[in-house]
């Protein structure tokens, strides 16, 4: 079974400093046919302005990925890590019994663009933690990078679910084959440019949950970037 989530079509907020699209129920934008997909429960697209950012606030049990497309972010958290993370770079916050954290536009000037993921996490009640890598000599080398997973395979930064994130990017005319694992499900995110899953043509923004299928077809008509999820049911 498969279920388009088009960019028009999701949840919007303008906030001045912050101009935000919600593929799930977020903040102030409630939609009950579109609560989460398996343990995936939030993905905000974000654009936030030079110098702007969220102060410091709370999370717990939760699992916080952040993958910057463009500019830079900066990161500061009640466990004292700082960082300012770029293009290339995935973050894994692990909220656990309790953080607090910040999120900054590093520059005063340019914007900053990035998706905000949220996954339910597969054991409640952890010592918070937190990891950050840069995958920018990776991306691209293939046509899906493995950048987080419950194992830390294949070098990703290991998660508290049993999800495996994929960084795609595929160039023009390129084609790849895909085998999900029998009773996982998948959401495509396309970043940049468009992509085509079998039949099923994406655009920017566009997203494509699956469920009950194991095998597809992945085909690019134009460079592309975007994230995979192989989730559990």
């Amino acid at each position: 079974m498969r279920k388009i989530r088009r960019s028009h079509e999701r949840g919007q907020a303008d906030y001045g400093w912050l101009k935000t699209k919600y593929s799930f129920s977020f903040s102030d934008y409630y939609d009950p046919e579109h609560m989460g997909f398996s343990v995936l429960r939030v993905i905000n697209e974000d654009y936030i302005a030079g110098g702007g950012g969220f102060p410091p606030h709370p999370h717990r049990d939760m699992e916080i990925i952040t993958y910057v497309m463009e500019g830079a972010l900066e990161h500061k958290d009640s466990m004292g890590n700082t960082a300012v993370m770029k293009p290339g770079d995935v973050q894994r916050m692990s909220a656990g019994t309790g953080v607090r954290h910040s999120e900054f536009n590093h520059s005063s000037t340019e914007r900053v663009h990035l998706l905000q993921i949220w996954l339910l996490p597969q054991r409640v009640g952890i010592e918070p933690s937190y990891g950050q890598k840069s995958f920018a000599d990776r991306i691209g080398q293939q046509a899906l990078t493995l950048v987080a997973s419950p194992t830390a395979a294949q070098g990703s930064i290991a998660i508290n679910q049993d999800v495996n994130l994929f960084v795609g990017k595929m160039k023009k005319d390129q084609i790849h084959e895909l085998n999900l694992s029998s009773g996982r499900k998948m959401w495509i995110q396309v970043v940049q440019g468009s992509l085509q899953v079998d039949d099923t043509k994406l655009q920017e923004g566009d997203a494509l949950a699956v469920s009950d299928e194991n095998y597809f077809k992945l085909m690019a008509s134009e460079e592309n970037e975007f994230l995979l999820f192989d989730l559990p049911q």
